[in-house]
């Protein structure tokens, strides 16, 4: 297997489907001349050319809908936002027309379209460009919400989504661009819904998706050399959510905690931890904790940025915390 990087794959598995099937295609801003904002559709253009990879004026709303309208009439676009950030522009596309036309026309029309781009925070970035938008669109009914963590995750998946015949939301952490890992070189699929136990533990289920999954993976390290096992679950989707995988730890472990980069209020993690309550609360020992960005906008400072964001030590707090160890 080969070392990639998470811009790799991602144009791997671009260029994988396009190659397959015809009907697929992207556009979105810079994708063409300049490779993409991340690099992330370098030769693509030189490859396929100008009619399967398109570059848009920046218009997020014109060229949403000009995909949405390209999947109702068969092909299957790939329209990338320089970052999410900007796809609020278009969200009247994402929302009202791409998420609903199949539930509106009575499952006539399909909408094979993925959307994606960077997510999430990037350093100094400010904060009209450092949102976490995994929370907003897995609220919207018939979105797929996928956020992955590693390079592995995120080529299977996006090539699952590719060949998905609905909406697909995929969020890249923008700061995981340049994460390397082992790639096999064979095609291979991920199903999308279907969580992975990363790390298998007896104290504590914690729940981390995107780069917190990292985060998470840290503070479980640091716990084991305290003695304390932490059973570390990705859960790769975020709309389908692999509640499943979940509740059968938590009925293990009998204390969770949700680690996730989006706002506190009615994000994944409260989502999560509800669900939780619903269906094992005869198993737990401890109320469920999380661990998000807190409920204000991202600083610019360095200082307030790496205090904003969540830390290993934040992890290891909430751990001690379900595990009364405080």
């Amino acid at each position: 297997m080969a070392q990639k990087q998470f811009r790799e794959v991602i144009r791997d598995a671009i260029a994988e489907e396009m190659e397959r099937d015809e009907n697929v295609f992207i556009m979105g801003e810079e994708v063409a001349e300049y490779n993409g904002a991340y690099k992330a559709t370098q030769g693509l253009l030189d490859r396929f050319g100008e009619k399967r990879v398109i570059d848009t004026p920046i218009s997020e709303l014109g060229f949403s809908g000009l995909g949405v309208g390209a999947a109702m009439n068969g092909l299957r676009p790939i329209v990338e936002f320089m970052t999410f950030n900007f796809a609020v522009v278009g969200m009247d596309q994402l929302i009202n027309n791409a998420a609903k036309i199949r539930h509106m026309s009575g499952g006539q029309v399909k909408i094979p379209i993925v959307f994606r781009g960077p997510n999430g925070s990037a350093g100094q970035l400010a904060a009209t460009h450092s949102v976490a938008y995994e929370s907003l669109y897995g609220h919207f009914p018939g979105l797929i919400t996928i956020h992955p963590s590693d390079p592995y995750d995120a080529k299977g998946l996006l090539k699952a989504a590719i060949r998905d015949d609905n909406p697909v939301i995929f969020l890249e952490s923008e700061q995981m661009y340049g994460m390397k890992q082992e790639v096999p070189d064979e095609e291979y699929l991920l199903p999308i819904g279907k969580a992975e136990v990363k790390r298998e533990g007896s104290d504590v289920t914690i729940v981390a998706d995107g780069k917190l999954y990292h985060v998470a993976k840290q503070a479980a390290e640091e716990l084991s050399k305290d003695g304390v096992e932490v059973e570390l679950i990705n859960p790769r989707t975020i709309k389908p959510f692999d509640m499943e995988t979940v509740i059968k730890s938590v009925k293990k472990t009998n204390r969770c905690v949700v680690v996730n980069e989006s706002h506190p209020f009615a994000g994944v993690a409260a989502e999560v931890g509800f669900q939780i309550q619903r269906e094992a609360f005869d198993y737990l020992d401890a109320p469920v904790q999380r661990v998000t960005i807190p409920d204000v906008p991202a600083p610019f400072s360095k200082k307030l940025f790496d205090a904003w964001l969540p830390s290993p030590k934040n992890v290891i707090d909430a751990v001690n915390t379900v595990t009364y160890r405080n």
